[in-house]
């Protein structure tokens, strides 16, 4: 390949012409399927999260990626859009044991298993099980919208206290309406984009940190827009694959699950 088409000279500095990137644009990633992507999580860091002691800039109540370990600040908060919502119940191992894989998830449609719940810490236990217990998590599928203007995908996981968050992201959603030609209708979940920060919350078992979102106005870009309904569409076809793993944090100062 020709130096001047990769190189553009600038006086007596000779600078790469990153636009040179737009004309292989996805060549070597031809053979790459969901298989082999792992889709990031954002979560919000709690007391004794390891990501604590291994990134300096990380700090109780901050915002992380798990796959690129971007750090947001707390206060700040990230804006989404969100795409697609789906309700689970994932059955885990006791703390400490398994591969720290879940041993079963379970959509609404499923026969659950038989569970107790614990007054120590709120878990629901399998009944006859070895220490087994279900949690209910809601995953809400989103674009981030990064502060350098790139677009990112991720999964926000929102189970036990921030279950009450979720149920009013979803209402505050499918509340939206807009005027069309032919009168009122409620738009997509991914026409608007939300500000998501952490809050410090807490109750007669401990404190956390949890999730505060609100509405910050309609989808303006058409590159956004696109990016969140191939996003939302490839969720629905069953083209986006979680691979949850169990948070090795397990908190007294965070909420208990």
């Amino acid at each position: 390949m020709s130096k001047n088409v990769a190189r553009k000279k600038t006086g007596n500095v000779i600078e790469f012409d990153a636009s040179i990137f737009e004309a292989d644009a996805g060549k070597g990633l031809e053979n790459i399927g969901q298989e082999d992507l792992a889709l990031p999580f954002i979560k919000i860091l709690s007391g004794l999260d390891p990501v604590l002691d291994e990134l300096e800039e990380a700090r109780k109540g901050d915002i992380y990626n798990t796959v690129s370990s971007q750090v947001y600040k707390g206060k700040e908060g990230i804006q989404v859009v969100p795409c697609s919502y789906q309700r689970r119940f994932i059955e885990w191992a006791p703390r400490g044991s398994g591969t720290g894989a879940p041993l079963n998830i379970f959509t609404p449609e499923n026969e659950l298993p038989k569970t107790e719940r614990s007054s120590d810490d709120n878990r629901e236990y399998v009944v006859g099980g070895d220490g087994s217990y279900l949690e209910e998590t809601h995953q809400h599928y989103v674009v981030i919208l990064e502060a350098d203007g790139s677009l990112s995908t991720a999964l926000i996981a929102m189970k036990s206290t921030q279950l009450k968050k979720s149920r009013k992201w979803n209402s505050i959603i499918a509340s939206r309406n807009l005027v069309g030609k032919n009168g009122p209708f409620t738009p997509p979940r991914y026409s608007h984009v939300y500000l998501l920060k952490t809050v410090s919350e807490e109750n007669s078992k401990g404190s956390w940190h949890g999730w505060d979102i609100s509405l910050v106005g309609q989808v303006e870009d058409m590159g956004l827009y696109g990016t969140a309904k191939g996003f939302a569409e490839a969720i629905s076809t069953g083209g986006v694959e979680v691979k949850h793993q169990q948070d090795g944090s397990d908190r007294k100062d965070n909420a208990p699950f």
